[in-house]
């Protein structure tokens, strides 16, 4: 018995491997699978066909893998869109986003909605984001099509074991247990993540070269978020989402911040506490609600056009964003940081005091080490770590341990 389990567990990691390579890779032929994975070619053969006779993989149609080597051009083998779909959902700041994502990881289907978040009631804001779900899942289902699984990405502090928002400054409700609600609804399994490290997962899949055992991801929007790899694992706490970098301490008792606190660094570098400062306001005045992209924009362009209270707004914040990483780093070894989000547009302005604050840390020995790339939209990104976490689970949870899309179908909505 136990040689037959040894079995079906060294099957079911092979097959997931071999789907794995494709997801990445997209269109690799056998061999280069071989060369990625490790398994041999007679392994890899074999698992192909079953995957294809499955339906979970298609043989690739138009130009030949490998065509412009020497010998024999290969078939290159790619994921088959119709294999099974997957939802995401965004909820931040005034905005609802759901997706349908099919097996190739291509939006099929989407709706976007504005929403007044923060002055919604409790059951309008769970209603608005169960009713778009299941409009988007119904148009599927009318196609023909299944959804397996749903992910759902939140501002703010998650509880990832029990699959609910704790807390977040886009709306004064708290503990919200999205996924059984959602669940309730729609008889799919769901998950809720923060938006952060969702961003993270993203960022791995994206560049996989830059952003593999040990990197971070630091949105820069109206409210300060972190994503952290450590170690090649998602870095989560067990009560709360994990890196909360916004509300870690930069001054004591110093400006007032969204939470309620004082003197966190999303209190000196959120959009809302750059333009606080940037009109010479007292640091007690409450925080905007949002401020546009296109304003935020427009006070760039004026800091970068002399002197000023706006050049100094940006300031501060880089200033605070750098000792806060310079202590993390004074914890941890030095790592890639991806900037993410609005503030990343105004990076020029804001990364002088960040260094130089990085500098004045324990962590400022290790700042030659640490380099910076720019991701300016966050909303690709969190969608993106949403859809491959719900497919890689279909991948290793599903079709990995042998069901087809036929008969996984038949255990969902």
């Amino acid at each position: 018995m136990s040689v037959a389990i040894r079995h079906d567990d060294l099957r079911k990691r092979n097959r997931a491997m071999v789907i794995a390579a494709v997801r990445q890779a997209q269109q690799p032929s056998r061999t280069e699978i071989a060369g990625s994975t490790g398994l041999s070619h007679s392994t890899i053969s074999a698992i192909s066909s079953d995957l294809i006779a499955e339906g979970i993989l298609l043989e690739a149609k138009g130009p030949e893998a490998s065509s412009q080597k020497r010998g024999r051009p290969q078939v290159a083998l790619e994921l088959n869109p119709d294999a099974a779909e997957i939802v995401t959902v965004v909820l931040s700041l005034n905005f609802l986003s759901v997706a349908i994502v099919d097996y190739s990881g291509k939006v099929v289907s989407e709706e976007e909605r504005k929403l007044e978040t923060l002055t919604m009631s409790r059951d309008g804001l769970i209603g608005e984001c169960v009713a778009m779900v299941c409009r988007q899942i119904a148009l599927r289902k009318s196609a023909g099509r299944r959804v397996m699984r749903i992910g759902m990405a939140v501002q703010g502090i998650t509880d990832s074991t029990s699959r609910a928002m704790l807390w977040t400054p886009i709306t004064a409700h708290t503990h919200i247990a999205f996924a059984d609600i959602i669940e309730e609804a729609t008889g799919i399994p769901v998950t809720v993540e923060n938006d952060c490290n969702m961003i993270a997962v993203a960022l791995r899949w994206r560049k996989p070269e830059r952003y593999h055992n040990d990197f971070i991801a630091v949105l820069l929007s109206h409210g300060i978020g972190m994503g952290m790899v450590l170690k090649g694992e998602l870095f989560t706490g067990t009560q709360s989402s994990g890196g909360e970098f916004g509300h870690m301490i930069h001054r004591p008792d110093g400006a007032l911040c969204r939470c309620g606190r004082r003197g966190c660094v999303e209190a000196y570098a959120g959009n809302y506490a750059i333009w606080r400062k940037a009109k010479q306001a007292s640091e007690d005045e409450a925080p905007l609600a949002d401020i546009s992209d296109g304003d935020m924009r427009m006070l760039a362009d004026v800091a970068r056009a002399g002197p000023g209270p706006e050049r100094e707004a940006f300031r501060k914040a880089g200033e605070a964003i750098g000792f806060g990483l310079g202590s993390l780093f004074a914890l941890i070894d030095p790592a890639p940081v991806a900037v993410v989000g609005i503030g990343a547009t105004a990076f020029d302005l804001i990364e002088p005091a960040l260094r130089e604050a990085i500098d004045k840390t324990a962590g400022g020995q290790h700042n030659k080490a640490i380099s910076f790339d720019i991701e300016p939209n966050e909303l690709p990104l969190i969608r993106e770590g949403c859809t491959m976490q719900a497919l890689t689970f279909v991948d290793q949870e599903i079709f990995a341990p042998g069901a087809s899309p036929a008969a996984a179908g038949r255990n969902v909505a």
